[in-house]
């Protein structure tokens, strides 16, 4: 394990590659991102008076062709006394080496390396499931999807799931069954072959159209391209597959909150609407598949949002922290 370095957000926060051997397009990598806690409040301590969140532990996975850049959404947690850290996926943002496909995985379950190697960076013991501290995952898009089937394979191990409009479903989920044959087909005998792409580039410009002055995002386009990457066939099953042991039902144990748009958009042409709206998810779709994770499943679905809310323009972002401080508040007066 390498050391700790400043990471490419300043001076707040740092860097941590994680060696995860090497497969065949050569090493793998992961990268864990931890946010400096600012200055304790050192009279409040001495009053008795402790953070919220002290002896809670965060860890945010991003979703597809995506990777960790929001500061903000660090500082709400940091601020109330937890531990933030956020891990780039092998094959994406700060973990994507030369020669590699980016973000291509075959199968879910293989980011069990990824998760278990930050949870042990994180002083989480051995596997990275033994802590006396709890432990909260906070997952976007199909970083949501990854941490729920997570979640599911390890239960006890995470004290709360978090999802900012997870990836629990297929765009029009009466599709995935009529594809899944032909997917799994494909992953087969051509994995690496690419499908047509069909991201006109419209989510990215509702990002920009909304952007706020007072909260800025500096974005890597390189990381986080305007058009999605590509999407191959081997990947593709691997994602349908994880929607379908969704489908069947997760049985997280650990309580559930997702936040969801109130309303989708189909990205076919531009116009203002895709500024208020999810443009990637079917928000219904996912809402009713979220129901299945687990017995205890808040949703909260927030009007003028975008498919990441807290990229939403003001009014929604701001929605969101409320709603995310309000269900946080509530789950530490019930442990």
């Amino acid at each position: 394990m390498t050391e700790w370095i400043r990471d490419v957000l300043g001076d707040e926060f740092q860097q941590l590659t994680l060696d995860l051997g090497t497969d065949e397009q050569g090493p793998v990598v992961a990268t864990l991102v931890r946010a400096l806690p600012a200055e304790p409040d050192l009279w409040n301590r001495i009053r008795g008076r402790w953070p919220l969140l002290d002896g809670v532990d965060v860890l945010y996975v991003h979703g597809w062709s995506d990777y960790f850049f929001q500061k903000r959404l660090a500082r709400f947690w940091t601020s109330r006394g937890a531990r933030f850290f956020a891990l780039d996926l092998r094959k994406y943002g700060r973990s994507l080496r030369d020669g590699q496909t980016p973000g291509y995985v075959a199968d879910l379950a293989t980011y069990d390396e990824d998760i278990g190697a930050a949870l042990e960076a994180m002083g989480r013991g051995q596997g990275g499931i033994e802590s006396s501290r709890r432990l909260v995952l906070l997952g976007h898009s199909t970083g949501g999807l990854v941490l729920s089937l997570w979640a599911s394979r390890h239960p006890g191990a995470a004290d709360a799931v978090i999802l900012n409009s997870p990836w629990l479903e297929f765009q029009f989920a009466p599709a995935r069954a009529a594809i899944a044959p032909m997917v799994e087909l494909q992953a087969r005998i051509r994995p690496m072959e690419a499908a047509p792409q069909v991201d006109l580039g419209f989510y990215t410009r509702a990002q920009l159209e909304v952007a706020d002055p007072d909260d800025p995002m500096e974005v890597n386009p390189l990381w986080r391209p305007a058009q999605t990457m590509a999407v191959y066939a081997g990947w593709l099953h691997a994602i349908l597959s994880g929607h379908k042991a969704v489908a069947a039902g997760l049985g997280i144990t650990a309580p559930v909150c997702v936040l969801l748009s109130a309303r989708f958009v189909p990205p076919t042409r531009w116009s203002e609407e895709l500024t208020s709206a999810d443009s990637v998810l079917v928000v219904d779709d996912i809402a009713r598949a979220a129901l299945r994770l687990g017995a205890s499943v808040t949703v909260e679905r927030i009007d003028g949002a975008l498919h990441d809310v807290f990229l939403s323009r003001h009014d929604a972002r701001e929605d969101a922290y409320r709603r995310l401080e309000r269900w946080v508040t509530g789950w530490c007066a019930a442990i």
